[in-house]
């Protein structure tokens, strides 16, 4: 099987395979659902093994960047540096091959005003064209929420992609919304993620065919096959007051707090948008609608059976972490982190797609021309 030339890479032997590495570097790297997915990663050839290895990672959060520490790379903790991207000297960093980073989405998220790039975080972006200018990595992986396609009047994806085909030596882009529950993930979190391979290579990434189509992995299945030990890190329950307690035995699995029937001394005294999440019981049939890493009360998640709210350990589950992933902080930064992750499974989804296609390994796609299933960006080059 003819594998890519060994171009600009180093090979060190394995057995009788060559191992061919990249060096994955990630800003905004979160607690690391992009990066478990990446080393998780692992493709043969005949002669020939690809992988991805960490190199290094930055985030500005503390207790992100301990949780990345503990669970990826324990014994290298110098190699995660915990600073704004604003203060980051990118000419100290490590060599890389690879680079994947999931810029903030806050400024792009359809829950908001999608300011864009008129918000405080839709320039950050930026600072990964920097480190894609600065390493000229081989190929990229860039993630942010479905509703950046549309913000601005689509006037800021198109710059975006703009940006991303014409940094380092160029790249060739491949842009698609993902629907995790697509892809064997229990919930329906969809994310636009952007592969990048240098046009020098003359590869085209192509997107995954879905593997649970119509076959959805439910809530209940993640939650409860296996079960969640008891003593499971990060599992601690959340003290409830009696009022949401008693709210939440009105409340019917799939429904919240403005279509269930709630008698009038338990209802929520709202005015203005009502957001369908708020008091949202998870439908045990279906995947998990999608967990959010940042709210007030009513937003936590909320058990079918149980009237509370989901422990931390089941929205690591929902997000497809695995049980021995430890989580460092206390119970509301673990939810931050949780909530603001890729998970891990729709990760090494992405890039074993990757490797496959340096390897030249033939894998089944998504026809962009063919149905509506496909949210393909068909205008990317």
């Amino acid at each position: 099987m003819k594998t890519l030339e060994r171009v600009e890479q180093k090979a060190v032997k394995a057995g009788k395979r060559s191992l061919i590495t990249f060096r994955l570097g990630e800003l905004f790297c979160g607690p690391g659902g992009l990066g478990i997915g990446a080393f998780s990663s692992k493709v043969q050839t005949d002669d020939s093994a690809y992988e991805v290895w960490h190199a290094w990672a930055n985030d500005y959060d503390s207790d992100t960047c301990k949780t990345y520490v503990r669970n990826i790379c324990p014994d290298d903790p110098a190699s995660v540096i915990c600073c704004d991207v604003r203060e980051l000297n990118i000419e100290k960093l490590s060599p890389i091959d690879a680079f994947a980073y999931g810029f903030p989405c806050n400024d792009f998220s359809i829950v908001g005003e999608q300011k864009g790039f008129k918000g405080k975080f839709g320039p950050l972006y930026t600072y990964g064209i920097n480190i894609l200018d600065y390493f000229k990595p081989k190929f990229f992986v860039a993630e942010n929420v479905g509703g950046i396609a549309t913000a601005n009047d689509g006037k800021s994806f198109k710059k975006i992609l703009s940006d991303l085909e014409n940094a380092g030596n160029g790249y060739r882009l491949t842009a698609h919304l993902y629907k995790s529950e697509e892809y064997g993930i229990p919930q329906t979190r969809h994310r636009v993620i952007i592969v990048g391979i240098k046009q020098s290579f003359n590869l085209r990434f192509q997107v995954p065919v879905p593997t649970t189509l119509r076959k959805y992995k439910t809530a209940k299945e993640a939650l409860e096959n296996p079960p969640i030990a008891k003593n499971a890190p990060n599992n601690d329950t959340i003290v409830q007051s009696q009022t949401v307690v008693e709210r939440l035995k009105y409340i019917r699995p799939g429904q919240n707090a403005w279509t269930a029937d709630i008698p009038n001394e338990l209802k929520l005294n709202v005015r203005g948008a009502k957001l369908s999440q708020i008091y949202r019981r998870l439908d045990p049939d279906k995947p998990s609608y999608t967990l959010t890493g940042s709210g007030g009360g009513g937003t936590h998640g909320y058990h079918w059976d149980e009237p509370r709210a989901l422990t931390n350990r089941e929205r690591a589950r929902i997000q497809t972490f695995p049980d021995s992933f430890i989580f460092e902080g206390a119970k509301e930064s673990v939810r931050k982190q949780i909530g603001m992750a890729v998970p891990p499974r729709l990760s090494e989804v992405i890039f074993s797609a990757v490797l496959n296609t340096f390897a030249r390994i033939e894998y089944d796609y998504v026809n962009p021309n063919i149905g509506e299933e496909s949210s393909l960006f068909n205008n990317i080059k």
